[in-house]
């Protein structure tokens, strides 16, 4: 597919519009907003100077890129397109009434797709005639750099569209993975832990922030603690995700969100992008020390790591995606050391269910239970792996 339109100029659209025209697709980018589009261009521009600068790309790259694409505010520029892509705010309401006028410019051979990364496919869909050229593209932000895309097809979507869409994103050096049109996706719904978790060692008095954060690294090799990648992510986009996956899970108790989270939310204090966080961003900030104790450094990263693992198990369990799916979205898609099932095969299947066992022993709280497919595993004392 080589004719592309992106609805939605933000950063994540103006991203993906970047990808396509790298990979020498024709793009028209719509907004509807003038300076949405006006600040599209410009914010590009400056990108493809620093790439130019790093000597990533040539100058004659960066005008072809910039030439491939087409800035406006018209819908009906999609009306000959391949692949529609709608990259707009995460509201139901908005995006379906922008993939029913989708649906009214192109051809019956277009397939339509969203980039939302906690909004039902099949809710999307349901406003649309045709619902078997529809699904799910969720790309990671910066879409250029980031390697992972998980494609969610609906149960309706045509395998020939799914075939067809898997193969472009692999013509534009995408590693790609599929999952079921579920909360959270792969990466969103298995990624929760570990900032659920960490933060309700914190609101348990365990350990502070910093703490928590030197002993993911420590003893898990993490790249960022989750209180260092919530405030990179931004506190709001990472609570809004949490209560996402929290109601369209009806209400399972390990996605509850944290009422830490929710007043830093309040207050404003949403990380990097507003200067403060969990962690002060000013010039003159000084961060606090970890308290570097081993045994409980140890002790707070199993924990958090088994609750990692028991979301992959149940993700492989209620067949949201395949266990290679799920090892690659989170080694490639948020940069985990490791493939959790993999991880778990490591320490053992039995030893992680047994923690999460003394977990919810101590604490009579359900977010504990182990995922049936653990549980079972640690009987017949399997791996994920053979």
């Amino acid at each position: 597919m080589k004719k592309i339109s992106v609805i939605g100029a933000g950063t994540m659209g103006t991203g993906i519009a970047q990808l396509a025209a790298t990979h020498g697709c024709s793009v028209n980018l719509i907004d509807s907003a003038p300076d949405a589009l006006h600040h599209s261009k410009s914010n590009l521009h400056s990108v493809l100077n620093r790439l130019i600068a790093k000597v990533k790309i040539s100058e004659a790259d960066s005008k072809n890129i910039l030439s491939k694409i087409n800035w406006s505010i018209d819908m009906e520029d999609i009306a000959h397109s391949e692949l529609v892509i709608e990259a707009v705010i995460e509201n139901m309401e908005v995006k379906q009434k922008i993939f029913s006028q989708i649906e009214s410019l192109v051809s019956k051979d277009c397939i339509i797709t969203t980039n939302t990364s906690s909004l039902s496919v099949s809710g999307i869909a349901s406003v649309c005639a045709t619902r078997s050229r529809v699904l799910g593209i969720h790309f990671f932000n910066p879409v250029p750099l980031m390697k992972l895309v998980e494609v969610i097809p609906t149960e309706q979507t045509n395998i020939t569209f799914i075939d067809d869409v898997i193969s472009t994103l692999k013509s534009w050096k995408k590693t790609v993975v599929t999952a079921k049109d579920t909360p959270g996706f792969i990466v969103n719904r298995i990624a929760r832990p570990y900032y659920g978790e960490a933060l309700r060692i914190y609101e348990e008095g365990i350990a502070d922030f910093v703490t928590i954060d030197w002993a993911m690294k420590k003893f898990g090799g993490f790249r960022m603690g989750p209180f260092e990648l919530m405030d990179y992510i931004g506190n709001d986009v990472n609570y809004n995700a949490t209560e996402a996956i929290f109601i369209g899970s009806n209400y399972n108790p390990r996605y509850k969100p944290s009422p830490t989270q929710k007043r830093m939310v309040d207050n404003r204090l949403l990380g990097r992008k507003s200067g403060k966080g969990y962690y002060d961003y000013s010039h003159d900030a000084v961060i606090p020390a970890p308290q570097k104790d081993e045994e409980s450094g140890k002790q707070i990263f199993n924990r958090i790591l088994a609750m990692l693992i028991n979301e992959a198990a149940d993700a492989l369990n209620l067949s949201i995606a395949s266990r290679d799916d799920i090892d690659t979205a989170m080694t490639t898609g948020v940069n985990y050391p490791k493939g959790l099932l993999k991880w778990a095969d490591e320490i053992g299947v039995k030893s992680v269910d047994n923690q999460l066992k003394k977990l919810h022993s101590n604490s009579d709280d359900d977010r504990y239970k182990s995922s049936p497919l653990l549980i079972k595993m640690g009987e017949e004392n399997t791996t994920f792996y053979a």
